[in-house]
């Protein structure tokens, strides 16, 4: 750990801080994601080994963001990731609402690019949203946060549990379209609510399968027919609303993937996507330097200047997860 410098702090996920720093060394910037074990007899979370895991499945890819370094620290382990200025979420707060139709064709094909490159691996991220899709300094878009990502069988024999919620591609385009979210629930029933209200009730007729779901007999809605996408997104050219609908579709099988949508006609007509160069890249908001403690360090402190040795996480449980190199 003392081979880096923290220059500040970026944010704060599920399992930890995460703060920029600088390799003493080679003066390369980086994100460092501290996961800290809340009792060392757990060992580690799932969440964080399947982010280390789907990362290391993945070769290197220019829209997924990468896992250079994991090593212990203290009473818990650290991940080091190449430094991203911005997030997709920051770019939406920010920037001119709606964006321009070049600006979303490109973002939206970048992030593309990395579902379907994902997918070639038999990677499902399982945690799309803005705040999850990363912006460089050059404005490339990269996807981050691989906690809840899963191998998935190409054969459908595996079975995943249904406690996850993202918002996924569409969702995403409709936000970036319409520069704010589509469906705004804040609770469960408000989300579908939200949902129903623009895609209409399913039914055995349009979505077969869903009386197969588990809790499909536990609620019943009010029947309500689809409303138009034209009419939720007046100022959507009609390529970008045909797009729109392959995503936003009931039954799973029959929505556009991400290597069809790539071949979409929304991105071979004008205006075409921008160029990275081309997009807004705001920065992040500031937060202060990390404070120093007035008394003694303390196990669960992020210090740089702690040698290896006094890790309390033993480096062999996350030996076959540092990448080599």
């Amino acid at each position: 750990m003392d081979q880096y410098c923290i220059l500040g702090r970026i944010g704060e996920g599920a399992h930890g801080v995460v703060f920029k720093a600088k390799h003493v060394e080679t003066g390369e910037i980086v994100a460092l994601k501290k996961v800290a074990l809340r009792r060392l007899e757990d060992g580690i979370p799932n969440q964080a080994l399947r982010e280390i895991k789907a990362l290391q499945e993945i070769e290197d890819n220019q829209h997924v963001v990468q896992l250079k370094a994991v090593f212990p620290h203290g009473a818990g382990f650290v991940l080091a990731f190449e430094f991203m200025l911005s997030d997709l979420a920051e770019v939406v707060r920010h920037a001119q609402r709606p964006l321009v139709q070049a600006q979303v064709k490109s973002y939206l094909q970048m992030l593309l690019k990395g579902v379907a490159f994902c997918h070639a691996n038999n990677i499902v991220h399982r945690d799309l949203k803005p705040a999850n899709l990363l912006i460089s300094a050059s404005g490339q878009l990269k996807i981050a946060d691989f906690g809840l990502a899963r191998v998935f069988s190409p054969d459908g024999s595996r079975l995943y549990t249904h406690q996850v919620a993202t918002r996924a591609v569409g969702c995403i385009l409709g936000e970036l379209l319409n520069g704010s979210p589509l469906f705004p629930g804040e609770n469960d029933i408000e989300q579908l609510c939200c949902v129903l209200r623009i895609l209409g009730t399913p039914s055995p007729q349009v979505w077969p399968e869903i009386t197969e779901l588990p809790d499909y007999n536990k609620i019943s809605f009010k029947e309500q027919a689809p409303v138009p996408l034209e009419e939720v997104l007046p100022d959507a050219s009609p390529q970008a609303l045909d797009l729109l609908g392959r995503f936003l579709l009931y039954p799973p099988h029959q929505r556009i993937s991400a290597s069809q949508a790539l071949l979409h006609q929304y991105f071979f007509t004008a205006p075409l996507p921008a160029h990275p160069s081309e997009l807004p890249i705001p920065q992040r908001p500031g937060g202060p330097a990390p404070k120093a403690h007035s008394g003694p360090p303390h196990v669960h402190d992020f210090r740089v200047d702690r040698p290896l040795e006094e890790s309390l996480l033993n480096p062999e449980l996350i030996r076959p997860f540092i990448p080599e190199g």
